[in-house]
């Protein structure tokens, strides 16, 4: 069944994120599983965000107990998201590897499972992170014996202690992703780097009608992620996205706060969302042969996937500690935490 999105203006009455706009046009009233949601796009600058901001504490609350049944459908990790979390990191590290400095002190917000940073840690770097999901943090600490503490983002201490952060597939999560990013500029040292990865609206990521979820409060273009930080004082020092890539990857550091949007980017937003119907979009040769390989991959990580993280599990036991070892400590508010041994 095909699908055009249907532009009519919404009442919102809460200025737009980036732009402090008041003028928006609703381009979604449901979610990815049908159920209620509307979803709006600024007509000054193009950001997509939910018509209803949801509160700090309905945030908190939502991540703390219900975000990853929600979106992943369990509370602790499964041993085939396990290995699928494990590949993913060692693509990152590799990635990233050429944008952190030797020795640097690498934090994760939004850690998940934990295996970012227990990577960065077993390839000699001093890493450690936070989670606010109580059953993947707790993974986290008890099984890899990661740096990870069950906290958000604003309970740490906003001073300069960081080298690089990592803000992977969490910046559409934030209800103020600018407080956030200014939040986060603070953490980092005078010369830090923040990498920040999240989906690509401006690329078909999903088919149309799976493109929007509760948990996504923000949607970005490359147009409205590079404004929102600049916004909040950084600027783009690379960007790593592929060529029609599903996900949007930047490497930012600390500079003067601007707020610059192209006048056409609202018109690139609703471009990219009328690009594809449902046909279309599931008929493309390379979502073909994207979705084959994800399909063997899943189905790889389904072949004795116990046996398998308990090897991955030994290799990280025997190559921590190989390098610089991870700060004992991490700072948040005025409490320290003691790093789990």
């Amino acid at each position: 069944m095909s699908r055009s999105i249907q532009i009519e203006r919404s009442s919102r009455s809460q200025p737009c994120e980036l732009c402090s706009g008041h003028e928006f046009d609703i381009v979604s009233r449901i979610d990815r599983r049908s159920d209620p949601l509307s979803t709006v796009a600024c007509r000054s600058c193009g950001l997509v965000s939910h018509e209803s901001i949801p509160s700090d504490a309905d945030v908190e609350q939502y991540y703390a107990h219900d975000y990853r049944n929600d979106y992943h459908g369990e509370h602790t990790p499964s041993s085939h998201r396990i290995l699928r979390a494990w590949e993913g990191a060692q693509w990152l590290l590799n990635l990233l590897r050429p944008y952190v400095r030797q020795g640097s002190r690498v934090f994760e917000v939004g850690a998940g499972i934990g295996f970012n940073v227990k990577s960065f840690e077993a390839d000699g770097f001093q890493a450690e992170g936070i989670e606010p999901g109580q059953g993947f943090q707790k993974y986290s600490q008890d099984v890899l014996r990661a740096n990870v503490k069950c906290l958000s983002l604003f309970d740490m201490s906003p001073t300069p202690q960081y080298d690089f952060i990592l803000l992977v597939h969490v910046i559409e999560h934030f209800n103020s992703p600018k407080k956030a990013l200014e939040h986060i500029r603070h953490l980092l040292r005078p010369d830090g780097r923040l990498y920040v990865e999240c989906p690509n609206l401006a690329e078909p990521h999903a088919a149309p009608r799976k493109l929007f979820h509760y948990a996504h409060i923000y949607n970005f273009t490359p147009d409205t992620l590079v404004a929102m930080a600049e916004a909040a004082g950084f600027k783009t020092v690379a960007r790593l996205t592929e060529r029609h890539g599903k996900a949007l990857r930047y490497v930012f550091e600390k500079s003067e706060p601007k707020c610059e949007v192209s006048s056409a980017s609202y018109g690139n937003t609703i471009a990219s969302l009328r690009r594809y119907n449902d046909f279309t979009y599931h008929a493309r040769p390379r979502y073909l042969w994207q979705r084959l390989k994800r399909d063997v991959r899943f189905a790889s990580n389904h072949i004795l996937p116990t046996l398998r993280v308990h090897r991955i599990l030994n290799r990280l036991q025997q190559t921590s500690g190989g390098g610089t070892a991870p700060s004992d400590t991490i700072s948040a508010g005025s409490a320290t935490y003691v790093r789990a041994t």
